[in-house]
């Protein structure tokens, strides 16, 4: 299915309850989008997931969907509630207890991109912010809501799998300098959004691929997991954040030489986490 706010590409069978998304790796920047910017077209990229969407993007071939965002998160972030609003950004919005997120200028509509670097010269109106909230954020949740319903419906459980990619940087405050950094780290607040036993098979899935795996430091998960992450109702969320610079040129935001590799990697991971939801299907039957 395809709709200005995101793709789903969906398997020719049904065979996983897992539901693998991308909400932060839209690439399509539009002219009237650019012409409101200030920034040039390289820098406006550096907060987008690049390339996300392409490394999962085997998931339907394991039976499992793909939802993936087509809008950029310098226009709109799908892991936000609608109701984050920057009043530094949009007129009328008034000051609301303190969020740090809005306060750094990453709410549902950003005020910055990384490393702080102002979108736009002025303020946005309350009617473009909606505008884009209606059109682009809940056609994608209702999407993402559709796909975890049918899981559980079908499977009797739903696992998202809510994939991004973090800078190399962000790990430098966290990593034990003896240590080999993460390359991947799994975000499940903590427990409140996803079984242990569902988190535990996703860590072993990337570390036989040779991935070092961390959990929930510095990301524990956004709204997305908190939103959907419902283990008590069989609904699992687990946001999985990989190191950019093992698969891109993060300057240039262009894939490196270990991209084909990385991918090939990952395709292995995702058919092992697929696979923990043809459990379901098979209890499903019983």
């Amino acid at each position: 299915m395809n709709n200005q706010a995101f793709s789903t590409f969906e398997p020719a069978q049904l065979a996983s309850s897992v539901v693998f998304a991308s909400p932060h790796s839209g690439s399509e920047y539009t002219a009237e989008f650019m012409a409101q910017t200030i920034l040039d077209p390289l820098a406006i990229r550096s907060s987008e997931d690049a390339f996300v969407d392409q490394l999962f993007f085997s998931a339907r071939e394991f039976g499992a969907p793909l939802l993936a965002a087509r809008a950029p998160r310098a226009f709109l972030d799908l892991n936000r509630s609608p109701e984050e609003l920057d009043p530094a950004l949009i007129e009328g919005v008034r000051r609301q207890g303190h969020n740090p997120r809005v306060a750094s200028g990453l709410g549902v509509v950003p005020r910055v991109v990384s490393n702080g670097r102002a979108i736009y010269l002025g303020k946005l109106s309350m009617a473009e912010a909606r505008r884009r909230i209606d059109a682009y954020w809940r056609p994608y949740h209702d999407e993402l809501a559709r796909l975890l319903e049918s899981s559980r419906r079908r499977f009797g459980r739903a696992i998202l799998v809510d994939c991004h990619s973090m800078p190399h940087e962000a790990m430098d405050g966290v990593s034990r300098s003896a240590a080999r950094r993460p390359d991947i780290v799994l975000g499940d607040r903590f427990g409140a959004a996803a079984g242990a036993d569902v988190v535990d098979r996703i860590e072993a899935a990337f570390e036989r691929a040779g991935f070092v795996v961390a959990r929930n430091a510095p990301f524990a998960g956004a709204y997305i997991t908190q939103a959907y992450g419902r283990p008590s109702r069989q609904q699992h969320a687990i946001q999985v954040e990989i190191d950019r610079s093992i698969y891109m040129d993060e300057r240039a935001v262009q894939p490196n030489s270990r991209f084909e590799e990385v991918r090939g990697l990952l395709r292995g991971v995702v058919a092992e986490i697929a696979a923990i939801g043809y459990e379901d299907l098979s209890l499903a039957a019983e």
